[in-house]
C-alpha cells in the first residue's frame, strides 16, 4: 500500500484559491458563511459525533498529523490529516469540543506541516515544491518509506488548512490564516503539469513524474480547480478544457443511470466534500444537461440499484449496498454459495461503469453509502439505520462504523487482516482516516452546508473559488448556483 502510487485512485483532493490581501485585516473572515442546521436524525447525530471523536483521538499530540489507519499506526496519510483539519471545525461548531481547543489542534497540524523540511532529497525532507509526499513519519513529519510526492493528497491536506483558515476568523486565530495561506502559496503546481495541459499523479526523487496523469472522471478534478485558483504557481488557464476532452469515454447507461462513470463511490463524494457543485455545470455537464452533483447522485442510485439486482448473489446485497476503495480481509480464493470468489485486500471496490480497476468481492464499506447522503439522503439514512439494527457493535462503536466488512465471507475461512463476526461475517480490524472524513465532512454537509459555505462562500475563501470555477467555465444552471455570480 506504501509502495508505488497504489492508492492514487483512492484519493483526490479539493481546495480552492484565498487572496493574500485583507487577509489579515478581514474583521470576520467567516461573516459570509449562513448555517441553517436542519432537524437532524439521532442516528445520524450520533454517528456525526462518534466519527469526529475518531479523527480527536487519533491525532498525534505532538504532531497534530493524522494516521493512515487506526488504532494501530504506523504513518500519518496528508490526505487523512487534511479531513482531520475539516473535523476540527466541525467539532467546535457542534461544541463537541470547544473553539480554543480546536483552534489549538490546528495550529499545531500546520506548524509542523509548515515547518517540515522540503527539498528534492529522497530522505529527510517531507515534501518537494510545496508538495507533501502520500504518507509521512507520525512523528518526525518526514518521508515515510518510497512514497510518491502527491498531488491529491496534498490537495486534500490543503482542503482542510483552508476550511480552518475560513472558520477560525478571530483576532486570535490570524496564525491559522497566515499558516494556511502560506501553505497554498507555496505548492507550485506547474511542477507536476504536462505540455498537454494535464496534471501528473506525483513525483519521484528516484524517478521523476508519475507517467500517469489526473484525466477521464475521478477524484482528479479537485486538484485542476485547486490549481487553477492559485495565486502564486498557477496552472494553464485551458487545463480544465483538456481534462473535459477525456471525459466521454466515461460517460455512459448503467444500472438505469447515465452518467459520468467511476465505480467506487468515494470518486463522486470527495471533490463534494468542499466544494458546492449543486446547481453549477462547466461546458461538458451544461453539454448533458447535468451538473457534477446530480452526477453523483445518479452514480449511487446505480450502486444501489446493482445491490438490489444482487447479479453476484452476495449476502445481504439490496438492503446493504455501498462499494467504495476499503480495506479487505486478503487475497483468498474461497468457494461461496457454489462459485469461487476472489477476494482481495485493500482496493478499489465497485461496479464497472467508467474504469476496469474496480471489482466486486462481497465487500461493504460503510462510508460508500453513508457518504453520499447529500446526494441520497433517505436512501444513505435507510443504509445507517440498517447497518446498526442488523449488525449492532460488531461493525458499530465509540469511533463510528469500521472501515469495512463482509458478509459472504466464509466463517470457517481464516482472513488476512481483520476477524469474522457472526452476524457480520469478516470485519476489518479498524479504520481508515480517508474514509472515516467523508463520512463526517458529508453528514455536516447534509446538516447544515457548513464545510460547503466555508470553502465557497466565505470571506477568506469564497472569491478564489470562485475565480477557479470561472476559468474553468462553470455556470450557474440553476438557482442553487447563483452565488457564483457574487
Amino acid at each position: 500500500m506504501v509502495e508505488g502510487v497504489s492508492r492514487r485512485v483512492w484519493l483526490s483532493g479539493a481546495a480552492a484559491s484565498v487572496t493574500l490581501p485583507g487577509l489579515i485585516a478581514c474583521a470576520r473572515a467567516q461573516q459570509a458563511v449562513s448555517v441553517a442546521p436542519r432537524a437532524f436524525d439521532p442516528v445520524l447525530s450520533e454517528l456525526h459525533r462518534r466519527t469526529f471523536d475518531y479523527f480527536w483521538q487519533s491525532a498525534d499530540p505532538d504532531t497534530g498529523l493524522h494516521p493512515d489507519n487506526w488504532p494501530n499506526p504506523n504513518f500519518c496519510s496528508i490526505a487523512a490529516t487534511g479531513f482531520g483539519l475539516t473535523a476540527n471545525v466541525i467539532g467546535a461548531q457542534s461544541g463537541y469540543v470547544s473553539r480554543a481547543e480546536a483552534s489549538r489542534r490546528s495550529l499545531l497540524t500546520l506548524q509542523t506541516l509548515w515547518g517540515a523540511p522540503q527539498g528534492p532529497q529522497a530522505s529527510g525532507v517531507s515534501g518537494h515544491k510545496g508538495f507533501f509526499y502520500h504518507f509521512l513519519d507520525m512523528k518526525t513529519a518526514l518521508r515515510f518509506k518510497t512514497c510518491e510526492l502527491s498531488s491529491v493528497d496534498t490537495a486534500l491536506m490543503m482542503a482542510g488548512a483552508l476550511t480552518c483558515a475560513a472558520f477560525f476568523d478571530g483576532e486570535d486565530e490570524v496564525e491559522i490564516r497566515r499558516l494556511a495561506q502560506a501553505l497554498y502559496d507555496r505548492i507550485d503546481w506547474t511542477f507536476m503539469e504536462r505540455d498537454s495541459g494535464l496534471i501528473s499523479m506525483g513525483w519521484r526523487p528516484e524517478s521523476g513524474l508519475i507517467a500517469r496523469n489526473w484525466d477521464r472522471y475521478n477524484e482528479g478534478m479537485l486538484v485542476y480547480l485547486l490549481a487553477l485558483g492559485s495565486s502564486t504557481h498557477p496552472i494553464r488557464h485551458d487545463a480544465w478544457a483538456n481534462w473535459m476532452k477525456t471525459l466521454p469515454s466515461c460517460w455512459g447507461e448503467n444500472f438505469g443511470q447515465t452518467y459520468l462513470g467511476f465505480s467506487p463511490l468515494f470518486g463522486h463524494q470527495y471533490s463534494h466534500v468542499w466544494y458546492d457543485f449543486r446547481g453549477i455545470a462547466d461546458a461538458f455537464m451544461r453539454s448533458h444537461d447535468s451538473t457534477y452533483f446530480d452526477n453523483s447522485r445518479k452514480a449511487t442510485l446505480a450502486q444501489h440499484t446493482y445491490a438490489l439486482q444482487n447479479p453476484g448473489g452476495f449476502k445481504d446485497y439490496g438492503p446493504v449496498w455501498g462499494l467504495t476503495a476499503c480495506q479487505g480481509p486478503g487475497y483468498i480464493k474461497a468457494n461461496v454459495d457454489g462459485r469461487e470468489v476472489q477476494f482481495n485486500g485493500y482496493g478499489a471496490r465497485g461496479i464497472q461503469d467508467g474504469d476496469n480497476e474496480s471489482f466486486d468481492d462481497c465487500t461493504i464499506a460503510p462510508t460508500a453509502g453513508i457518504s453520499s447522503i447529500v446526494f441520497t439522503p433517505e436512501l444513505s439514512t435507510a443504509l445507517v439505520h440498517t447497518l446498526r439494527e442488523r449488525y449492532g457493535d460488531e461493525i458499530y462503536g465509540d469511533l463510528g462504523f469500521v472501515d469495512a466488512f463482509n458478509p459472504s465471507f466464509p466463517p470457517d475461512l481464516k482472513p488476512e487482516e481483520g476477524h469474522v463476526a457472526p452476524r457480520a461475517g469478516w470485519v476489518a480490524k479498524g479504520f481508515l482516516g480517508i474514509d472515516q472524513g467523508p463520512i463526517l465532512c458529508m453528514l455536516e454537509n447534509y446538516r447544515s452546508g457548513l464545510v460547503w459555505d466555508l470553502m465557497c462562500r466565505s470571506a477568506f475563501s469564497g472569491p478564489g473559488v470562485r475565480r477557479a470555477f470561472r476559468l474553468a467555465g462553470f455556470q450557474p444552471v440553476r438557482a442553487e448556483g447563483v452565488w457564483l455570480k457574487a
